[in-house]
């Protein structure tokens, strides 16, 4: 039986490319999907997919750059259900950009999605399960978040940061009050991000780079992996990328 059946699975970032292929293996495998992201048209629509495919899910508009918006997530959550048992720390945004066009906005941007979205989404969501004993929290970080690419130095350095506050989470919340904490870091994968640079040089080599990229179904099967666990046992880390990516 799988460990993800009954459970509450709380995933931002959940109206498109992982979070939502990571939303549609979790509810069949029986978990109870709460989705998250500013989308509503999209959160409707996939609701509704996967309900009509008999899983269960429901959704709350969230914005991760405010964090009163994850405590609503949250405690719409344990209304809806009474309990979270895990969270999926998925909201990002990957801007290209060379330092020498100091693109501010775009490193605003990022950091404000990929370091302030997953620490508001711990604070609202930890106390829950250190109260329950249990849970857990799995952070999606990156290839990025292990070597540093071409015109890629902030979106690297917070995923750099994510893989540190996943191994802080891991040692401090994880040894001695039951909350599993994991990671995983994807390489390349279709999910549109290619699109939203506004950069021209990087938008170019986005796409290139795009061209041999996984798909959000792949790494959806990692998240299932991650979260199927036994409470006596954590993946720390989960490492997909292309077969034909060098780095």
């Amino acid at each position: 039986m799988s460990n993800v059946k009954n459970t509450v699975i709380v995933i931002t970032g959940a109206s498109s490319g992982i979070g939502a292929a990571s939303a549609i293996k979790l509810a069949s495998l029986g978990g109870k999907v709460v989705l998250a992201a500013r989308n509503e048209e999209k959160l409707k629509a996939l609701v509704a997919e996967i309900r009509n495919a008999g899983g269960e899910a429901s959704y709350f508009v969230t914005n991760v750059t405010d964090k009163t918006s994850l405590v609503g997530l949250v405690e719409f959550a344990i209304k809806q259900y009474g309990r979270i048992n895990s969270l999926v720390n998925n909201a990002g945004l990957m801007l290209f950009s060379d330092w020498k066009n100091v693109v501010v906005d775009d490193w605003e941007k990022m950091i404000d999605t990929n370091i302030k979205g997953y620490l508001y989404a711990i604070a609202a969501a930890l106390p829950q399960m250190l109260e329950q004993g249990h849970g857990k929290i799995l952070n999606m970080s990156s290839v990025a978040g292990l070597h540093v690419g071409g015109s890629s130095g902030v979106y690297s350095a917070t995923k750099f940061f994510i893989r540190g506050i996943t191994e802080s989470l891991r040692k401090e919340v994880g040894v001695d009050s039951g909350v599993q904490v994991s990671m995983i870091s994807p390489g390349v994968i279709d999910t549109g991000w290619a699109d939203k640079v506004s950069d021209a040089k990087g938008r170019e080599a986005a796409k290139a780079l795009n061209e041999i990229a996984i798909t959000p179904e792949q790494v959806a099967d990692a998240v299932a992996y991650a979260l199927d666990q036994p409470t006596n046992l954590t993946i720390n880390d989960i490492v997909i990328h292309p077969t034909k990516q060098d780095w």
